[in-house]
């Protein structure tokens, strides 16, 4: 092995060298041609080597790069704000800059109790949020996170946030019908919020479409409309998570416009904001929120070295410029459906693709080893690894996600390539992921993990 210096993911394996990238492709250091079908960890929105974007950086750069915001204020990071404003829903007008999605998000708890100490209530400082989810891996993020296999190493030092099921048509609550199972959720927040007492808590805090934790759940019509009313009656603020659906993935501008006229308190933003071009993420926050703040304190506890920097601001205006240049809003929500459509088309044809959900250009394919029952493969098997590792030896880059009741026994991956993405090029991700699952398919027969019928084999 190589001697390295890097910390990697995993210390023992060899990783590929990427040069270089193009639209939804990236090349490594032998010519390799991958097809980035997950936007690299869903960020990567409008594809690589965008020359706009590349001018911007340098022209930012021989201006200036850094400034601190105790110091100065700069034009690019006013100019973001503005454009967010006017993006998001509501009276979401006023920006925090941060680095990155765990920043936003933990910065997004920490306005919520600051709002409640501003009005005279610091004992509203706990914050409700959901099993299967994930909100960063910073520790207040974590404490949020109901990601079981991300909280086990450090559960002793994390707060328990998480306390609500996740939305799950594919494995409903049992004895619930259909009609009755948002109604089931809204009453599982009420007693939660009954528990806590709602003198104690702060904030609910959801992803619209989960993420990693569960490979784009989508929640029904009516789900963020009960659970929003009870906020609402409960004085409870939403904090929406959309570090990972915002800014077009979804078909929407963000996410949570799917269920208009639902409006969050507080957006926790990243990722798509500058597709990967740039380390930034924001905290959009309320007229409502910021108005206590404004009468009091005059000022939010929070703040990084790098946070409002020019050079990122800049980058990221322009990437939201050519989002809405390009109509990759709309885009998404169009061809998203194409590849919907090709995701189901192929599980029907697959003997482990189990479920495929999401909206827009955010797929996720759970897999199973039973598709009657929805039997999980055995957690030896690894299945999603071994997709994972399949995919990237036919060229082709899928995101792992977790899946099954419990958030651990599941197997799902990702899908969610660039929003530039031409219809030929979605052809040519299903044929690449055809071709693993049929590759992935063959090892379980051989090795007694599944039968032609797609039945569990003898663990």
């Amino acid at each position: 092995m190589h001697r390295t210096h890097l910390i990697k993911p995993i210390l023992d394996e060899e990783y590929r060298v990427a040069t270089h990238g193009k639209g939804i492709y990236l090349y490594d250091k032998e010519g390799k041609k991958y097809l980035d079908g997950s936007s690299g960890a869903v960020t990567a929105s409008i594809g690589h080597g965008v020359t706009e974007i590349i001018q911007v950086m340098k022209e930012q750069a021989e201006r200036v790069s850094f400034v601190y915001r105790s110091q100065f204020t700069n034009e690019p990071a006013e100019a973001l704000a503005k454009k967010l404003s006017e993006l998001a829903p509501g009276d979401l007008n006023w920006s925090f800059f941060v680095n990155s999605g765990s920043e936003a998000t933990e910065t997004a708890m920490k306005i919520s109790i600051q709002y409640w100490q501003e009005k005279g209530m610091p004992m509203k400082n706990k914050i409700i949020s959901r099993w299967m989810s994930y909100h960063g891996i910073t520790n207040g993020a974590l404490s949020m996170s109901g990601h079981l296999g991300r909280r086990e190493r450090f559960s002793s030092i994390l707060e328990p946030y998480p306390t609500l099921s996740a939305p799950y048509a594919y494995r409903p609550p049992t004895n619930v019908s259909d009609l009755d199972v948002d109604v089931y959720y809204a009453e599982e927040l009420e007693r939660a919020i009954y528990r806590l007492g709602k003198d104690h808590i702060a904030a609910f805090i959801a992803e619209p479409i989960v993420g990693a934790a569960g490979a784009a759940l989508t929640p029904s019509d009516r789900y963020f409309h009960l659970m929003k009313d009870v906020c609402k009656r409960n004085d409870i603020l939403f904090i929406a998570d959309e570090v990972m659906t915002g800014i077009g993935r979804t078909g929407k501008m963000f996410a949570i416009e799917h269920w208009n006229p639902v409006v969050p308190d507080l957006i926790a933003m990243g990722k798509g904001m500058t597709a990967g071009y740039t380390p930034m993420a924001a905290v959009l926050v309320s007229d409502q929120v910021m108005a206590p703040i404004l009468e009091g304190s005059k000022s939010i506890m929070s703040g990084h070295t790098f946070s409002a920097n020019p050079q990122s601001a800049a980058v990221s205006l322009a990437v939201l410029e050519y989002i809405e240049k390009h109509n990759l809003v709309k885009r998404s929500e169009e061809i998203g459906q194409y590849l919907l459509d090709r995701l189901k088309e192929l599980a029907n044809t697959s003997n482990i693709i189990g479920d495929v959900r999401g909206k827009g250009l955010f797929v996720g394919v759970e897999f199973v080893a039973n598709k009657l029952t929805k039997e999980t493969f055995s957690q030896n098997v690894q299945l999603t690894d071994l997709v994972v590792r399949t995919a990237f030896e036919n060229e082709l880059l899928v995101y792992p996600a977790a899946a099954g009741l419990d958030g651990l026994s599941g197997a799902a991956i990702i899908i969610a390539p660039p929003l530039t993405i031409q219809t030929v090029e979605i052809d040519e991700l299903i044929a690449r992921l055809s071709k693993t699952l049929m590759e992935v398919e063959v090892f379980l027969i051989k090795q007694g993990h599944l039968n032609m019928s797609g039945k569990a084999g003898v663990q």
